[in-house]
């Protein structure tokens, strides 16, 4: 059967309608041969070709068949597949303003942390303890956290 993939379909088509139709005629000839005097004695291999060939004919129409018919399943999930793609793109067109627009809302919520850090830190830049370190309040950490969370 890997040898009709190099034929063309109607070549293939062709080529099982001949071999049956060859069949058919020598199957019959064989067995009606003993009635005509010049081919009597050619009664037996005209049989065995004629059957060869009928099985072989119903054998390759069988096989192109069902190429056929996986070739209409192949059709169908292709165009399956085609309508699941475009459905794909859609979502994930929507999925991408969903995010786009979460990470919008995060950007400018981190910004305000910020702006309140940049605001805190001024008010506590000027208490340094002795020794050169500064006291850093808990809401500070806190709000540096949050800013820091939001970014990841």
């Amino acid at each position: 059967m890997w040898i009709l993939h190099f034929l063309p379909d109607a070549l293939i088509l062709w080529f099982c309608n001949i071999l049956l139709v060859v069949g058919v005629v020598l199957t019959v000839a064989g067995f009606f041969a003993h009635r005509i005097p010049v081919i009597w004695q050619y009664q037996l291999p005209f049989k065995f070709l004629g059957i060869a060939l009928l099985v072989l004919g119903v054998y390759f129409r069988g096989g192109l068949a069902v190429e056929e018919q996986w070739r209409e399943r192949v059709a169908d999930v292709e165009a399956k597949l085609k309508i699941a793609e475009e459905k794909s793109t859609a979502t994930n067109a929507k999925i991408d303003t969903v995010a786009q627009e979460k990470i919008r809302v995060i950007r400018g919520q981190t910004q305000i942390v910020r702006q309140y850090i940049d605001r805190e830190v001024v008010r506590y830049d000027t208490k340094f303890l002795p020794g050169g370190q500064c006291e850093i309040p808990q809401e500070f950490i806190q709000a540096h956290n949050k800013s820091t969370e939001r970014m990841k």
